[in-house]
């Protein structure tokens, strides 16, 4: 493998990721209609705008001083792309194709750390099971740049010659009548975003420190983040969710999305351990927030563009979400409106920048140890994490095959894994 001796240092969220405490590989499952072709998949790897972006086509260097930089070689696709001809399934054909699909990346998520002789990104085939897994380091990009990346080489199902349109859903505040009351509107909402960025910003200080869930039968143990682990799809009808976002006033799809997984951790803990938990006791998500200027996926060529001020990479901060246990027959309707109530809080708090710009801050001065044992110290003291990316909004196809599905993972996180 030649090598082009250019060294660009990581950016401080790339250091982050490396680190033997937060090492994190996004694992993303894309279904796909017809059986693979595994020399056009190779040859539109080798000529995709995706090792145009350096990290991509780049070794993770440790120089003499300890710190990460990405040097620029020639890619061997041939050594990213991984076939797997026979069926992952253990030789048991009782398995579906949805999990020996879900089983194979939960074993990749704890046994298979990438290579680092060559840049920090598998696609594997799993020609049986017409799906390709995507394997990308998360100091190469967040979900945001990635799923934008991805998408570069998709096309429209009912126009081949046009790529997905990319664009994300923004938020607009309604005009009301009068000046004056504009005026008060918006001192209000002013004073709402300092109070709640006060409060959650204590909160999530105290999560980096010592303030913890209480332990349920949600908790890992010590080295939680190394156990076996069962990859599981759960699946939801996109209707079904909008009868229930018209049954709560000004409610979100994510309203409704969030009240499901807390009402399914409630019943979850109905069932592991009935009359043990007292009704209220919170459960602490981890969410990540896209910080760029645009919500949503973005256009491709400028996050290759440093001047767009939308750069490709990890540009996200991080929100504590509170969930409550509540025993069974309570009504599945509240659930929604208390996800409602506190993600409205939420959005009107600057807690998410706050933690990037303490990430970055601690990154900068202190080093990246100490970064990474605090980001860690959060994660302990979290029951979930919880993240969603937007992805395509039409059918669309890969290398001229029909994508029947995305599923998206990350390898495992400790949470809750020290012992009360």
């Amino acid at each position: 493998m030649e090598t082009i001796n250019t060294d660009e240092p990581v950016t401080p969220a790339g250091r982050l990721f490396l680190q033997a405490e937060m090492n994190q590989i996004i694992n993303c499952a894309i279904g796909v209609k017809n059986t693979l072709d595994i020399d056009a998949v190779k040859s539109e790897i080798t000529t995709s705008i995706m090792l145009k972006q350096p990290r991509f086509s780049s070794l993770l260097i440790i120089d003499s001083h300890g710190r990460e930089h990405w040097r620029r070689t020639q890619v061997n696709v041939d050594r990213h792309v991984i076939v797997r001809d026979e069926p992952v399934t253990n030789g048991d054909p009782s398995i579906s194709q949805e999990d020996a699909v879900n089983d194979y990346i939960a074993d990749l998520a704890v046994s298979s750390p990438l290579s680092t002789d060559k840049p920090l990104w598998e696609v594997h085939l799993l020609m049986a099971h017409n799906c390709l897994v995507l394997r990308l380091h998360h100091a190469l990009g967040d979900g945001i740049s990635l799923m934008s990346m991805f998408l570069t080489i998709c096309r429209k199902a009912d126009d081949p010659s046009q790529m997905p349109a990319i664009g994300g859903v923004g938020t607009s505040l309604a005009s009301s009548g009068g000046q004056r009351r504009k005026w008060r509107t918006a001192l209000w909402r002013a004073l709402l975003v300092v109070w709640y960025t006060l409060v959650f910003v204590v909160e999530f200080l105290l999560r980096s420190l010592w303030l913890k869930d209480s332990r349920t039968a949600l908790s890992g143990g010590a080295g939680v983040e190394l156990w076996p682990r069962k990859l599981a799809t759960a699946k939801f009808r996109l209707d079904d969710m909008k009868v229930v976002k018209r049954a709560v006033a000004e409610a979100t799809i994510n309203d409704v999305l969030f009240g499901v997984v807390s009402c399914g951790l409630s019943r979850y803990l109905d069932i592991r351990s009935p009359n043990a938990l007292q009704d209220g006791i919170q459960m602490t998500g981890l969410s990540m927030v896209n910080l760029r200027p645009q919500p949503g996926l973005q256009d491709f060529s400028k996050l290759l563009d440093s001047k767009s001020g939308t750069r490709f990479g990890n540009q996200f901060g991080m929100l504590l979400l509170p969930v409550y246990y509540h025993k069974g027959g309570s009504d599945p309707l509240q659930f929604v409106r208390r996800a409602k109530a506190m993600i409205d809080k939420k959005k009107l708090s600057l807690e998410g920048l706050f933690s990037y710009k303490l990430g970055y801050f601690v990154m900068s001065c202190f080093g990246a140890k100490l970064a990474a044992l605090l980001n860690y110290r959060i994660v302990c003291n979290t029951t979930f994490t919880i993240s969603n990316v937007v992805g395509p909004r039409e059918e669309i196809t890969i290398i001229g095959n029909p994508v029947t599905y995305l599923r998206a993972n990350t390898s495992s996180l400790p949470h809750l894994c020290r012992k009360s």
